[in-house]
């Protein structure tokens, strides 16, 4: 569960400073079309997991 906070996290820092997106925006952006995906699940019970958003949002 940690490892999924953390990619949510890392896509609204990410929104916030690269993209130029509101601190509120970015979350209701990472509800609304955010897809959390597990990579890995080698070293359990650490999981690698990553959160992809479609580009075209910012086209």
């Amino acid at each position: 569960m940690e490892d999924a906070e953390a990619a949510v996290r890392e896509m609204v820092d990410w929104l916030v400073t690269d993209e130029g997106v509101s601190l509120h925006e970015a979350y209701a952006l990472c509800s609304v079309a955010g897809d959390l995906k597990i990579n890995e699940t080698v070293d359990l019970p650490k999981w690698l997991v990553s959160m992809t958003l479609p580009r075209g949002f910012f086209v």
